[in-house]
């Protein structure tokens, strides 16, 4: 399932000290659990630590669509325009969940909104009112929960230390009935397919969506059906990005490497459904642009048709489908 129990990168000392005191008497942690302390421990955890983690500069791990600068900042504010339906942008609070040090994807930008707000993740999230509310690359950030097939059977797979290094187990316990009604039926499924189920994502868009505010929802993420989950991804979706590379090995140095899967666009769909929103729409972010923010784009690509210019090539990255126009997907929905 994509760990190495003879890992080039051993963990800290520190963070298996930080496991230990999370797991207990157990000694174990489910991956979720494991995942959520690599992720998000106070002072060890990857996005608690302040260190450049998005672009293409020395030391990052990945890009992604604010990489490309201003522009993606200025196609989401006329897509989120256009999506709030002749209702004045001036009476909304743009508010980004998950929004990396130093400012957001408006920072910097011209945009038609009453206010802007950042939540960083681990702060406080209070919505009222109006807005537009946004997020960019922060499901698949969310803790999974991995199971395997074993013998005709949904095993959980776990986090062992063994000595000065961290190994995959399965966990002992059987799975709780909520989380085998989420996965496929085992008769259907072949023994050794795994299934990492996005269900912290799900219940984080159940705590955006059920609070008192109208507006829109958009999120700019990489996911995949039920379905695909399901029946396509045999090993799961779960892996590791350090210094632009990406690794199978999710074990390897925790709280130095990314750990990121897809989330259930099925699932997200519904949360929303469940707390008053029209009938959500999910396209990829190239046709997301085209159709949202065309009036932009037009001017754009105008403004620089005798140069291929800064402000162009930002363009190509965002939706030429071998850059990032077909590899992210953008869930969009308005709550009047």
């Amino acid at each position: 399932m994509g760990s190495s129990t003879d890992s080039p990168a051993p963990p800290s000392a520190e963070f298996l000290a930080a496991f230990a005191a999370r797991a207990g008497a157990a000694g174990a942690l489910s991956f979720a659990d494991f995942m959520d302390l690599a992720l998000y421990h106070p002072a060890l955890g990857y996005y608690r630590r302040e260190h450049p983690r998005v672009g293409t500069g020395a030391g990052t791990d990945f890009y992604t669509a604010s990489t490309s600068g201003p522009v993606f900042g200025e196609m989401i504010a006329a897509a989120a325009a256009t999506l709030l339906a002749g209702a004045d942008p001036a009476g909304c609070t743009f508010v980004e969940i998950g929004a990396e040090p130093g400012g957001g994807v408006l920072a910097g930008v011209a945009h038609p909104f009453s206010a802007v707000r950042t939540v960083r993740i681990g702060e406080p999230l209070a919505l009222a009112g109006r807005c537009v509310v946004f997020s960019n690359e922060l499901f698949d950030a969310q803790p999974l929960r991995r199971f395997v097939v074993r013998g005709g059977r949904w095993r959980e797979l776990g986090v062992a230390r063994e000595r000065d290094a961290l190994v995959e187990i399965e966990l002992p316990a059987e799975p709780e009935p909520a989380a085998l009604a989420a996965l496929p039926a085992v008769a259907d499924t072949p023994d050794g397919y795994g299934f990492d189920a996005p269900l912290a994502a799900t219940r984080l868009l159940e705590q955006i969506a059920a609070q008192p505010w109208t507006g829109v929802f958009l999120a700019c993420d990489y996911g995949k059906s039920w379905r695909e989950l399901a029946e396509a991804c045999p090993a799961g979706t779960v892996r590791a990005y350090f210094r632009h590379t990406q690794t199978n090995d999710l074990l390897a140095r925790p709280g130095e490497q990314d750990l990121t899967g897809h989330v259930c666009w099925d699932w997200l769909a519904g949360a929303l459904a469940r707390h008053g929103f029209a009938e959500p729409g999910m396209e990829t972010q190239e046709v997301f642009f085209v159709r949202h923010a065309a009036r932009l784009l037009e001017q754009i690509t105008t403004a620089e048709a005798a140069r291929f210019s800064p402000r162009k090539l930002a363009l190509l990255q965002l939706l030429h489908p071998s850059h990032l126009g077909q590899k992210f997907q953008v869930l969009h929905a308005l709550r009047s």
